[in-house]
């Protein structure tokens, strides 16, 4: 099994654990005399199997992410690098959306406001920081069906 197919059951696996969730507690209680659509008893088998197969994943999943390199850097390396850059460019890009709001006077004898960090410096880093992050995500999809699940 490549790792590309281990996280779409991972995904799978944590829709239908909320669905059995929902499920369990829509039988959890009846009207007295009356029995539940589902049987509770069941419904729990299958949420402990799925949750075990998940656990079963995940340890996989973290173990391929550990021990799978490119260029010097292991998947998780480079997924916490993603995260991180995602983090940056939308705090860059916050940052560039309130540093230009500088127009807006009503009168011209209103006070006057004017942006202190380079906006279109910070534009250019987010361009690049843009660039790495499709690049590492790139990596990352082609890790994910190349490597196959430790």
């Amino acid at each position: 099994m490549k790792l590309a197919e281990a996280l779409q059951e991972r995904a799978d696996l944590n829709r239908d654990i909320e669905n059995l969730k929902v499920r369990l507690n829509s039988n959890s209680i009846v009207q007295e005399n009356e029995k539940p659509a589902e049987e509770p008893k069941e419904l729990l088998k299958e949420l402990d199997s799925a949750i075990e197969r998940l656990r079963e994943l995940m340890e996989r999943i973290n173990r391929t992410n550990c021990l799978v390199e490119s260029n010097g850097q292991s998947i998780t390396q480079l997924i916490a690098k993603k995260d991180a850059l995602k983090l940056k460019i939308t705090a860059y890009k916050e940052l560039v959306f309130n540093a230009s709001q500088t127009g807006k006077r009503a009168r011209m004898t209103e006070i006057k406001l004017v942006s202190t960090v380079d906006v279109k410096k910070l534009q250019k880093e987010i361009d690049r920081l843009s660039r790495e992050l499709r690049e590492t995500d790139n990596m990352i999809q082609s890790l994910n069906w190349t490597t196959e699940l430790m």
